[in-house]
């Protein structure tokens, strides 16, 4: 069994493998009740389908359109932030990257099988925004390794290679400081989601 983690109830904790930094989760349970209410909702009803890994191409999988359609469907919704910089009253546009879900100052990230290098940038952007108080809270939503097998049965293991987002790749990046200030939740897809569904 996954050890309890902050304010996360116990049957998710057997779910889902949670680390938190900054008391994301206690910030999130009390200052954001409606998003963590959203949050606990979607990660109770989530399974992994079987069929949502043996279906291959397209630019989304299975997965990233469940998880647009569960939170969209409370208010969620994805979004770029117009940031900037004024100099000198010259004003600089930077842009930041799009957020996958947000809701109420939370940002929510989906990395489900992107080249690793995306934990950075949605580290960056978590980091930028919580200076410019526009987030609160980041939250990235992966898989953990322990998922390797059961791509590799269907013959699906290359798709999902070491060099791709999971757990692994994700934590020594902010545990290295990669989201600087911004409270963090890492919450890692586990063998015990997993549905055969065909």
């Amino acid at each position: 069994m996954i050890q309890a983690v902050g304010h996360f109830p116990a049957d998710l904790c057997e779910l889902y493998e949670i680390h938190e930094w900054k008391h994301a989760s206690a910030i999130l349970k009390h200052d954001f009740t409606q998003v963590w209410d959203d949050l606990v909702a979607m990660l109770r009803v989530s399974r992994l389908r079987k069929s949502w890994i043996t279906k291959g191409g397209g630019n989304k999988s299975e997965l990233a359109k469940w998880v647009d359609t569960f939170p969209g469907a409370r208010g969620w919704v994805e979004k770029q932030f117009a940031t900037a910089m004024v100099v000198d009253e010259r004003k600089l546009e930077s842009p930041t990257h799009k957020v996958d879900c947000c809701k109420n100052h939370i940002a929510l990230e989906l990395e489900w099988n992107n080249k690793d290098p995306f934990c950075d940038r949605d580290l960056n952007n978590f980091r930028l925004l919580f200076d410019l108080r526009a987030i609160s809270v980041g939250i990235i939503l992966t898989r953990c390794d322990e998922l390797q097998d059961i791509f590799n049965e269907p013959g699906r293991g290359s798709s999902y290679g070491n060099s791709t987002t999971h757990m692994s790749k994700l934590l020594p990046r902010i545990e290295g400081g990669g989201g600087a200030g911004c409270p963090i939740v890492a919450i890692g897809i586990s063998k015990a989601l997993f549905e055969v569904d065909e």
